[in-house]
């Protein structure tokens, strides 16, 4: 897994903004259920947004580490309390990286 350039990640971030999150991290953190569901997510979406409730112990830095890592993602972006999230969809690639 390469490392995204700048140029790709503002690609990424513009193509994300008007996503809403379909993952909540709450006072369970980042479990592997978690991670499988938003694996699956990827294959099928490549860039999804993850929200952190406010219940959740962890650091948002950790949790977009562990989900990141987790997952096989790349961490496009920690803002607020909203994770972007992309990997490379083997089947359904639709997002063509500048």
């Amino acid at each position: 897994m390469k490392t995204l350039t700048g140029k790709q990640k503002r690609f990424l971030r513009s193509k994300a903004h008007h996503l809403k999150p379909i993952f909540q991290v709450g006072k369970s953190g980042v479990n592997d259920n978690l991670i499988i569901q938003v694996s699956e997510a990827l294959e099928a979406r490549e860039l999804i947004k993850v929200s952190i409730l406010q219940n959740c112990d962890e650091d948002k830095n950790e949790v977009a580490k562990a989900l990141g890592k987790g997952a096989k993602a790349h961490v496009v972006q920690v803002i607020g309390s909203t994770i972007v999230l992309y990997k490379e969809s083997q089947n359904q690639k639709t997002i063509e990286l500048p």
